[in-house]
């Protein structure tokens, strides 16, 4: 036992870890902040496996002993319970000797006495073992505190059980939906924001979801009060499973697999073109947002993505910049403070334009160390409108100089967290288990009495003994109700004339 608490330590630690560092499987953003803002320390993190901590291979080392060692600790507590249970309760000979201990007359013969003794502990719960010819009983109580001692503990390995089996069976990832877009729960959907058990076999459940509508409340000061989309589901075989909500802290639940409401965002049809000629833009872009400096509210930080044409020499990036409520750019553009976005007013992008070799082809970052700024290759362009070609800018020999930009459309989009685990139920079985078996073990005292009965002129002399394991002083007003009792069984018995020994 002393090994198992070692190793829950250990354990407990470890979650501390992994509640205060961001860990890749839930914050990956936060994860490469840290790595871009301390890259020794991050470094050591990665090295030691802090970014996911629960599915490190010494994680995963800890849970294992931890189950080994509790299934050494309860199986031979498991048998001793078994032959306890078996097992008649044992006469004991020197009942004076006890921490309580009482002697009373009763004007019965012994075998009544010890009959009389028997029913009156059989009727306060006890398991009784009398021998009413010799006089003896032997009595004890409260065998369920053992019992709810081993329920709790064989569900928390079942507990285990459950998160091993939920997690290594099951899958976890990301899944970005834009308004009036349907995603299937397969592999090649997760665009690598996936994670999958170390034991599951690739059935992903092929789940539909077709994202209706975003929507989002905040109160005037900025504070978030509600995320929500609305989504159609239907299963793998195309069967229709309705319109569902899925909101923050009530997820989509289809079978063993949830889905959570994790971000959202805007995702702009912004089209560039060359010449006349479209060079991008068919499609939606996902924009994300950067952190706020210090000072700043994080709703006036405008979303930011790229579109990059490495087929161009030199090859080329726009800087996009979108600002869904433009009121908070014109602040900035007076030199002021932006306010936070909590509304769609006239939106905006403002776009740079870079040139340069690209070296990370990401839609949603661009580096630009390596990259030169076009002067006078920048604007604002709103939701419709055009941005003029860019005249009377010196280009490259051979580079095209008639460049627009197009802001097409403006539309939401979903962040959702998709998990598979098979081991739901276990856990959930294993929790209730566990608080059945702590009641026992908080409000049950393991009690043993004995009863012997002596020949006595008058009738019996009869002697009452016991001791508690636990809860002593609760004992103690009990083992005076309990001598009352059997004294009540003579109607002409004597008065007890011999006080506890304490």
């Amino acid at each position: 036992m002393r090994t198992a608490l070692i190793l829950l330590l250990l354990m407990a630690l470890a979650s501390v870890a992994g509640s205060l560092i961001p860990q890749e499987p839930n914050s990956p953003e936060r994860v490469a902040r840290l790595l871009a803002d301390h890259e020794i320390l991050g470094a050591f993190y990665r090295r030691a496996g802090l970014f996911d901590v629960f599915g490190s291979w010494w994680f995963v080392l800890i849970t294992t002993l931890l189950f080994v060692s509790l299934v050494a600790c309860l199986l031979p507590r498991t048998r001793a319970f078994v032959r306890s249970l078996r097992q008649r309760p044992v006469q004991a000979r020197e009942l004076d000797a006890l921490r309580h201990y009482e002697e009373l007359h009763v004007g019965l013969p012994v075998p009544a006495a010890a009959a009389a003794a028997g029913r009156v502990l059989r009727r306060r719960g006890y398991r009784v073992a009398s021998h009413p010819a010799g006089g003896a009983v032997a009595a004890e109580k409260g065998l369920l505190r053992e019992g709810g001692s081993l329920l709790f503990h064989w569900a928390f390995i079942l507990l285990l059980a459950g998160a091993i089996v939920g997690k290594g069976t099951g899958y976890s990832g990301f899944a970005v939906l834009y308004e009036g877009e349907t995603w299937v729960d397969a592999l090649a959907n997760y665009d690598g924001r996936i994670r999958e058990g170390r034991l599951f076999g690739g059935d992903y459940s092929g789940l539909r979801i077709t994202l209706e509508d975003y929507a989002d409340r905040f109160l005037a000061s900025g504070q978030p009060m509600d995320f929500r989309s609305t989504v159609r589901v239907s299963a793998a075989d195309g069967s229709s499973l309705g319109r569902r909500e899925i909101a923050v802290n009530h997820p989509l639940r289809v079978g063993d697999v949830r889905v959570f409401q994790f971000g959202f965002g805007w995702a702009p049809t912004v089209e560039a073109s060359i010449d006349g000629e479209p060079v991008a833009g068919s499609e939606p872009i996902e924009f994300e947002r950067s952190f706020a400096p210090e000072g700043i509210s994080q709703l006036a930080v405008p979303w930011r993505a790229a579109i990059k044409l490495p087929n161009l020499t030199p090859q080329l990036a726009i800087d996009l910049e979108l600002w869904p409520d433009s009121r908070s750019l014109f602040e900035v553009l007076r030199g002021r403070s932006p306010t936070p976005m909590i509304t769609v007013y006239q939106p905006a992008i403002r776009y740079r334009v870079f040139r340069g070799p690209l070296t990370d082809l990401s839609p949603t970052s661009l580096d630009t160390r390596f990259l030169e700024e076009v002067p006078d290759a920048s604007g604002v362009v709103f939701g419709g409108d055009e941005a003029s070609p860019l005249e009377g800018v010196e280009m490259p020999a051979g580079w095209p100089s008639d460049l627009s930009v197009r802001f097409a459309d403006l539309r939401r989009y979903s962040v959702f967290q998709v998990t598979r685990d098979r081991g739901v139920g276990l856990v959930i079985g294993a929790a209730i288990l566990i608080l059945v078996g702590l009641l026992p073990a908080l409000y049950v005292s393991r009690r043993k009495v004995w009863v012997r009965a002596d020949p006595d002129p008058s009738g019996s002399r009869v002697r009452i003994g016991g001791f508690a394991l636990q809860r002593k002083e609760q004992f103690q007003e009990e083992f005076a109700r309990l001598v009352a009792e059997l004294g009540r069984v003579d109607p002409q018995r004597d008065r007890p004339h011999e006080a506890a020994r304490q």
